[in-house]
């Protein structure tokens, strides 16, 4: 029998609690962060109304308790964040801490989409950047905090309601805009937000739509069991001071989530997202018991436990598909529970590099993916249907999608309605047609998550181990109090339950993070607070102090993947997650150190990337070297390569290896030439489509289909400057650039 090709989609949508509980008393919220309430006019509502026009097409939602929470707390008109309270203020009561708190971040957004796109809310903007913020808090007037107030926003509303009459009157208002104006913005949003989980349990009840949810507030489940198993997958990794071992909150937490979902949804739920796909066999009994039938994680977690690498073919298509396309029974003492894995690259796709293609281009690439899937299925002859499962975030990638990937799924959708061959279910549809036949020993399950199949974005560095003590600390403290129950504390519960979220540790320490670090880092310590306060307890002194200190970061490596504009105006949002080498200075032993200060770089799918900050007012020819050559070494693979071809290169490491391929970059007319490295060490030119743009900066494009590497892989990278073909210099001074393909 010949199946279609099924895919499983499934919509991750989580925000952590920003609800300080020393408000808790207060009748309104005191909301430290916006950010429920703008994703919840921007991504929440859309995504589920857009998939309703194609009703051929099922997926699953999670949608995490403490969101739908924060939500309810908005609808009821019951929270206020520092954001809408100054939208809500008359403009001229606006206290000067208000003013520097609107000019400073009434701009956090992704500028290319969601301000850019608006001529007033771009003026601003443009205004704070070139200008800076003293001069805009010294010459702005009241009509233009009052308009950013507005636009700051209606930018965060979902083009899918621009056909609204009172949102595009406000649209095409643009300016002047009034205290009654931003009162019906906060009303509309209330609206749209009212409609979030109305319309996912409608379309759930229709068949088109499976909802899930996750542990209560977002907790890593297999670190609340045991601290000890970050060590599964990093042997030596530092573990906190204290170990957590609380493995009785996670039935807490489950429990919770479950009651929580039958109360909005009317019915139990089939499927759980575990926090971030973290699993481990400790963590399994209790999810059995609690009723779950599915779960879902990483393919890397999968790749561990069966000891097998997915490799994939330079197309990017998964090599053994058969292992990694079937869901799997896990099997243990209490019962066996299913579980799927999903596409790492596919869901990376989406999640990070499509959002950088035009639209159509973009939904026909991850069509054209799952249509050579299917073809391998069908040459494969199995009898056990397929299933692709790609899962992300639902909510954080379409800011850097035109009009919010609506363009982009729309295409996606209806490519998907008209191929016959691809079949979109969600995960309990297929699992009651096709239950798993593959099985996994329950003890056999690796411990990890979807970042690297380890936890070392939660634990083992030293700001995030000192949190973890804290927690310890409180939690014991908890303990000591057995009289402290649910029923009749249930401020200290939530308050650990809040403690325990995952965003907390995401965010100390090495690895991200954003302008709001040290919000998040104030919130942890209010929650853990709140644990001492409800027991009647001393608040430990250590808690009125930083987790860490929150200082911009020197030279760090790539946190993330970037998409820049290549226009040499090395635009800060572009490449806030790229990777960073402090050059200008840095030992004072380049000759040119003062002149070229800082070194950028980082990847997508798509694209290597490279930007060079060059100290004010040089200009290549006289200040420094004309021509910058970037040059690939490729680590332990066989292949011709040749010397750097210059004149007078020091006999020296790393100067002195063997590279493989070489691109020119005349500094002076831009133009590149890109070569690749033959016998008796010569070099044949190559074509090329690397970008190259020289303005206040150095910006740089290498499609990863130049270099003709697979993904998975590791290059590292120099680069040597040149004047008329003769070695000046070259940088980084100590190492070659690490660089992973994606």
């Amino acid at each position: 029998m010949s199946h279609p090709l099924y895919i499983a989609f499934i919509w991750h949508q989580h925000q952590p609690l920003y609800k300080s509980p020393g408000s808790a008393l207060s009748p309104s919220q005191q909301y430290r962060l916006p950010w429920v309430r703008l994703h919840g006019t921007k991504d929440y509502l859309d995504l589920v109304l857009l998939l309703e026009r194609y009703p051929k097409l099922h997926q699953t939602v999670n949608l995490v308790p403490s969101l739908i929470l924060q939500l309810e707390d908005y609808i009821a008109g019951t929270a206020f964040d520092p954001y809408l309270t100054a939208c809500l203020t008359p403009d001229e009561q606006l206290s000067q801490e208000q003013r520097e708190f609107i000019i400073q971040h009434f701009f956090d957004a992704n500028h290319h989409t969601l301000i850019d796109p608006h001529p007033r809310y771009s003026q601003l903007y443009q205004q704070r950047q070139e200008k800076g913020q003293a001069w805009c808090l010294a010459n702005w007037e009241l009509p233009d905090y009052g308009d950013l107030l507005a636009w700051h926003n209606l930018a965060w509303i979902d083009p899918l309601f621009w056909d609204d009459p009172e949102i595009a009157t406000w649209l095409k208002q643009g300016r002047n805009f009034s205290l009654s104006d931003r009162q019906r913005i906060y009303s509309k949003q209330r609206e749209i937000l009212s409609r979030i989980i109305p319309q996912h349990r409608k379309m759930q009840e229709a068949g088109q739509l499976e909802v899930t949810t996750t542990p209560y507030t977002h907790p890593i489940l297999p670190l609340l069991a045991d601290t000890n198993s970050g060590r599964v997958a990093v042997p030596n990794m530092t573990l906190p001071k204290q170990r957590f071992q609380w493995e009785e909150d996670i039935p807490r937490h489950l429990r919770k989530a479950w009651n929580f979902y039958k109360d909005r949804f009317g019915q139990i739920p089939r499927g759980l997202w575990p926090s971030e796909q973290s699993v481990s066999p400790a963590i399994l009994p209790h999810i059995i018991n609690q009723g779950f039938k599915w779960i879902c994680s990483d393919e890397a977690v999968l790749g561990w436990t069966l000891k097998h690498f997915f490799y994939r073919d330079g197309a990017g298509n998964v090599q053994q598909p058969e292992l990694l396309y079937r869901p799997y029974r896990l099997q243990t003492a209490e019962g066996d529970l299913s579980i799927v894995f999903r596409d790492h690259r596919l869901s990376d796709l989406i999640g990070f590099t499509y959002s950088a293609m035009p639209a159509k281009k973009a939904a026909a690439d991850l069509v054209g993916h799952l249509q050579a899937i299917a073809k391998m299925q069908r040459e494969s002859q199995s009898e056990q249907p397929w299933l692709v499962t790609i899962a992300l975030d639902g909510e954080n990638c379409w800011e850097f999608y035109p009009e919010d990937g609506k363009p982009f799924l729309e295409a996606l959708y209806q490519s998907l309605s008209d191929e016959p061959h691809l079949k979109l279910v969600t995960v309990s549809e297929f699992l009651e047609e096709f239950p798993a036949t593959a099985t996994i020993p329950g003890g056999q399950l690796h411990s990890g998550s979807w970042v690297d199949g380890s936890f070392t974005t939660w634990i083992g560095d030293r700001a995030k181990n000192r949190a973890w003590d804290y927690l310890t600390e409180a939690r014991e403290m908890l303990a000591s109090h057995p009289e402290a129950t649910e029923e009749n504390n249930p401020e200290a519960w939530e308050a650990l339950y809040a403690a325990e979220g995952s965003d907390w540790f995401w965010w100390f320490g090495a690895g991200h993070s954003s302008n709001q670090d040290a919000i998040f880092d104030q919130l942890f310590r209010e929650h853990l607070f709140g644990i001492y306060k409800a027991l009647n307890e001393p608040v430990p002194p250590y808690l009125k102090q930083p987790v860490e200190i929150h200082e911009a970061q020197g030279s760090h490596t790539p946190q993330g993947f970037i998409h820049p504009v290549i226009d040499g105006k090395g635009d800060e949002q572009d490449w806030d997650k790229a990777g960073r080498i402090e050059i200008g200075g840095a030992r004072g032993t380049m000759h040119n150190s003062s002149v070229i200060q800082r070194l950028w770089y980082g990847v997508d799918h798509l694209n290597f990337y490279l930007r060079l900050d060059f100290k004010g007012g040089v200009a290549p020819g006289g200040d420094f070297p004309t021509e910058l050559n970037l040059l690939w070494f490729y680590p332990e693979k066989t292949m011709v390569n040749s010397p750097v071809p210059l004149a007078d290169v020091p006999d020296a490491a790393p100067l002195n290896y063997l590279f493989h391929h070489l691109l020119e970059v005349n500094l002076l007319t831009q133009s590149i030439q890109f070569r690749e490295a033959g016998d008796n060490y010569q070099w044949h030119p190559r074509f090329s489509r690397a970008q190259v743009a020289l303005n206040s900066c150095l910006e740089l494009a290498v499609p990863w289909a130049d270099l003709q590497v697979p993904p998975d892989y590791p290059l590292r990278l120099i680069l040597v400057l040149a004047d008329e073909g003769r070695f000046c210099n070259y940088l980084p001074e100590n190492a070659l650039i690490p660089i992973e393909v994606p």
